[in-house]
């Protein structure tokens, strides 16, 4: 994402950086996030036409296109998508995304999306809160890929989500979502960072907002940490 942000500025399309090995990794609201060698470590970063508002939901592009990647990889495997921006993996997190962009007017002037993905290796703690245990993709299903060989598959993928975009809106996007969604339906906790709400899980709005039904009646939450 450094790198990424690094280069913004001077890229000429949409440029994919994919990393050895990371010394400064980083998940959402600057939690550490542990990367081990064999495990993809990539961001993406381009120019969207957007605001920092529709930007941001270019994280479910990148939850669908993770998605398709691993079930390209593991047919069969049980996978699932959390809300706001992890992969699940027979119930434990083999992926997450990270979303950064800058702006000086209206719109994004660049917009980096990181992909961690435990391809090899299951980190040795759990490194962002509320996103259960990790899993491997390799210790779950047997399935061995090079984290070069992978980000073909995604990067193709998420070329996919872009299209669908372009010719359906972000509707399109959030069904494609929302049918692989974890715990739809079920009884969830949404932490933020100043309350936490217990509901069911409805559905995801066209903002890409948590939608719960509670006790209190339905609460909308842009931005929280959730839990099983």
């Amino acid at each position: 994402m450094a790198e990424a942000a690094r280069r913004a500025d001077t890229i000429a399309g949409p440029t994919w950086i994919l990393a050895g090995r990371q010394l400064q990794a980083r998940g959402r609201r600057g939690r550490p996030w542990l990367t081990t060698p064999g495990n993809l470590a990539a961001t993406l970063v381009f120019k969207p036409w957007a605001t920092p508002h529709e930007a941001a939901k270019r994280s479910f592009l990148a939850a669908n296109a993770l998605y398709q990647a691993l079930a390209m990889v593991a047919p069969g495997a049980r996978l699932s998508l959390k809300w706001p921006n992890d992969v699940l993996l027979n119930g434990g997190k083999v992926a997450g995304i990270l979303l950064e962009s800058a702006s000086s007017g209206p719109m994004v002037d660049w917009l980096a999306i990181g992909f961690g993905v435990n391809l090899a290796a299951r980190p040795a703690v759990v490194s962002d809160s509320g996103s259960g245990e990790p899993v491997t993709l390799k210790a779950e299903t047997g399935v061995t890929i090079a984290p070069a060989d992978f980000l073909v598959l995604l990067a193709d993928a998420w070329a996919t989500q872009e299209a669908k975009l372009a010719a359906f809106g972000f509707q399109r996007i959030r069904e494609d979502w929302l049918e692989h969604a974890a715990r739809l339906g079920d009884v969830i906790v949404a932490r933020t960072t100043t309350a936490e709400h217990v509901g069911v899980f409805e559905t995801v709005d066209m903002d890409g907002n948590l939608v719960l039904a509670t006790a209190e009646g339905q609460k909308i939450i842009p931005a929280a940490d959730v839990f099983f």
